[in-house]
């Protein structure tokens, strides 16, 4: 069973950081895309960065200016999501997800498994 679970989200202020970890399970962790997505209030669930392999490099959607960083440690099976210089509109609950495919991997409709999802929250 495929089991993801995200930590690390919270209240911080704008121009703060906060990393997010999703720590994955029940699937072959190096084999599946992993993406983080967030949520607004209202809003449809939005892709951030995805990697398609362990060893693949992340994409990132546009608009996300640099300010964040995704990455993988096979070690003990977690992704990572940096974020910096955060702002109000950055607001939303965060998720993972895990899916074995081969492209596409910011489109949220090509998944299946979620986690339960962080708040992160940043005030003005």
């Amino acid at each position: 069973e495929v089991q993801l679970v995200e930590s690390g989200g919270g209240l911080v202020q704008a121009g703060g950081s906060l990393r997010l970890a999703c720590a994955a399970s029940g699937f072959p962790f190096d084999d599946y895309a992993i993406g983080w997505f967030r949520q607004a209030p209202g809003g449809e669930r939005v892709g951030i960065s995805c990697t398609l392999r362990s060893d693949s490099k992340p994409y990132y959607a546009a608009g996300t200016g640099g300010r964040f960083l995704m990455s993988r440690d096979r070690a003990i099976n977690t992704v990572y999501l940096q974020m910096n210089n955060l702002k109000p509109e950055d607001t939303a609950v965060y998720y993972c997800a895990a899916e074995r495919i081969e492209s596409g991997c910011l489109r949220a409709f090509e998944y299946d498994n979620w986690g339960q999802g962080t708040q992160v929250t940043v005030s003005s």
